[in-house]
């Protein structure tokens, strides 16, 4: 394979439009370069939150769920073009089940918090569901591969359920007190 840059300092961005990996130039703008935005955004959370050193269960988790993020993103830049499938989404679910299986039910909301580790896999959760909502909004322009909309979703839910693990396990678990 060969060099995908040859240089980064292109200019071709300067009148405020960008280009889409077809050729097709849109304005910054477009609804698609704000969901790619925010999948890059979340892709960099998670690498902060394995930057800090979370256990080696989550790693692998994590690290595979970045390259997915970046399958999702290559999706949005290129119609029609589809990576993420059911058997990802289905990963997703079986981690959910494996990692909930060791937590105790809910009584109340969850703070965000609970040391460094818990408090980066919130932050990640939440901009989980804005790239969620994002995806959404460029689905109304462009359709988005029905699995990509679906691995979002899931992966809010697993972040969340990693994020409580995290917190429990590395500064306390904080619930909403009424």
């Amino acid at each position: 394979m060969g060099h995908r840059l040859s240089k980064i300092a292109t200019r071709t961005g300067d009148g405020g439009t960008s280009g889409l990996a077809t050729g097709e130039r849109l304005p910054k703008t477009d609804v698609r370069f704000a969901a790619m935005g925010d999948l890059d955004e979340l892709n960099s959370t998670i690498g902060v939150l394995l930057a800090l050193s979370p256990p080696a269960r989550f790693v692998d988790v994590l690290q595979q769920i970045q390259h997915r993020l970046f399958d999702i993103g290559g999706e949005i830049a290129m119609p029609e073009y589809a990576v993420i499938g059911d058997e990802h989404v289905a990963k997703l679910d079986a981690w959910l089940s494996d990692f909930n299986a060791d937590l105790p039910p809910l009584k109340e909301f969850v703070l965000p918090g609970g040391g460094p580790l818990g408090a980066q896999a919130h932050l990640a959760r939440a901009i989980a569901r804005r790239a969620e909502r994002a995806l959404w909004r460029a689905n109304e322009v462009s359709t988005v591969n029905a699995a990509s909309l679906r691995y979002l979703n899931r992966l809010s839910d697993l972040l969340f359920v990693i994020a409580r693990h995290l917190a429990r396990d590395h500064g306390g678990e904080i619930t909403w007190q009424r």
